[in-house]
């Protein structure tokens, strides 16, 4: 709540017991703290394709990727992984194992990918613009929107024998 008399304004200083700044209200003391964003998705999976979205939004529209997206407050990583596979792809799924944990500390990121079975068939969303299921060979690697796509989809083959948790995380490259 604001102070009828004194304007909000924030600066950026250490907060006592703390190791960093932190942007603090000026008139109450308030910490305001800035925290990586958490991103859901999967690679989701039948008869040996892998379900791709072609992006219909920045960024990288027009470049495909997995259906995943930012997580929304009250729902697990499983169910934002879920709706963002409706949203996209239309697509239902069944959630098999927790695939990879990828930091992306760069853009204040945690990126979680888990391996579904596709119970459906995709159609594109308001998101995409059009959808596919592919064979390994037939991805189109050149025109993947992300990093953790490749991540993700690599992680995946090399986990298909595994029927139960698989986690990575991010390749030691990653800034």
């Amino acid at each position: 709540m604001t102070h009828p008399q004194r304007p909000v304004s924030f600066s950026a200083r250490i907060p006592p017991g703390e190791d960093r700044e932190r942007r603090i209200c000026d008139a109450c003391g308030f910490i305001d703290y800035v925290n990586p964003r958490i991103v859901t998705g999967v690679v989701a999976h039948a008869d040996g394709r892998i379900l791709l979205c072609r992006r219909a939004i920045e960024p990288r529209r027009g470049f495909w990727t997995l259906p995943a997206g930012f997580m929304e407050l009250g729902e697990s990583a499983e169910d934002g992984a879920r709706r963002e596979a409706r949203e996209e792809a239309c697509a239902e799924l069944e959630i098999e194992a927790l695939l990879g944990l990828y930091s992306v500390p760069r853009i204040g990121q945690v990126q979680i990918f888990f391996r579904a079975r596709l119970l459906n068939a995709p159609a594109a969303g308001p998101e995409s613009l059009e959808v596919g299921l592919f064979a390994w060979e037939e991805i189109p690697w050149s025109e993947l929107a992300f990093p953790s796509v490749p991540w993700a989809l690599s992680h995946h083959r090399a986990t298909l024998s595994q029927p139960g948790l698989s986690a990575f995380s991010s390749p030691q490259t990653v800034a």
